[in-house]
């Protein structure tokens, strides 16, 4: 496949996308099957090179426009400027940057549904992390520590009590198995909602070291919760999935479906 970075692959894109072009680079419809039964091979006019590629890229594009808008309609009471100029620029934004992780992953495409449904998920994740990006982007991030505050109130003294007890539980536990800097992102992430991205792109990291933190985060609180008798004792290795508060830490990185 021809090698393509960022702004080779948003750059020549955009006239086509615009066009809102119904037929493949095959000749058949991009949104439906052909006459043989079988929808457009994608992956390889993407994988080709050539005219027949240029015509796939641009065809590619305009889909993820179509998507990204989508998304970036139904964010827009996030952004700080909601105007038509404003928002062309973050959807061709996300447009540019789902082609260039399609490209990028297009060896992993296994058939299992439709080429554009599994493209537009590239699409939908990069719109909502750039209306996060644009929404933080003048705002600052603050690494503070954890910060224990009363418990709200509940009609029932019960629950109250017990709700206080185990955020008083888990305060300790975040105090007595957590370095300043684990407790810093957790707090960040979890509690004042900062986007992954954003707060990876202020420190200077990656998004996978921040998942690793709070991968890290999850195993010691859990551990030590269950050590002081707040969690069940699992049986055998720990479960993959829960409804319990520790297991709702975000594991999809952002621009992967």
């Amino acid at each position: 496949m021809t090698s393509m970075g960022r702004g080779d692959a948003g750059a020549g894109m955009r006239a086509g996308a615009r066009a809102g072009t119904a037929t493949s680079a095959a000749g058949v419809r991009v949104d439906g099957p052909t006459s043989e039964g079988r929808e457009t091979d994608w992956v390889a006019a993407l994988s080709g090179s050539g005219s027949e590629q240029a015509t796939a890229l641009r065809e590619l594009h305009g889909l993820m426009v179509r998507a990204a808008a989508h998304q970036v309609w139904r964010m827009r009471a996030a952004l700080p400027d909601a105007s038509p100029g404003a928002v062309d620029v973050i959807v061709n934004q996300a447009a540019d940057e789902a082609v260039t992780a399609i490209l990028a992953k297009l060896h992993t495409f296994q058939g299992r549904s439709r080429f554009t449904t599994w493209a537009f998920k590239f699409a939908i994740l990069q719109a909502a992390t750039e209306v996060r990006r644009v929404q933080w982007q003048h705002r600052e991030v603050e690494l503070r520590d954890l910060e224990v505050r009363p418990a709200p109130g509940h009609d029932s003294p019960e629950l109250c009590a017990e709700g206080s007890d185990l955020a008083t539980a888990l305060a300790a536990a975040m105090r007595r198995v957590l370095t300043p800097y684990q407790r810093r992102i957790a707090v960040a992430l979890l509690v004042d909602a900062v986007p992954i991205d954003v707060l990876a792109e202020r420190l200077g990291t990656t998004r996978g070291a921040l998942y690793k933190t709070l991968h890290d985060v999850r195993v010691r609180l859990r551990r030590e919760l269950v050590s002081r008798g707040y969690l069940p004792v699992p049986h055998g290795d720990p479960p993959q999935t829960s409804t319990s508060t520790l297991d709702r830490l975000p594991t999809r990185r952002a621009g992967t479906p």
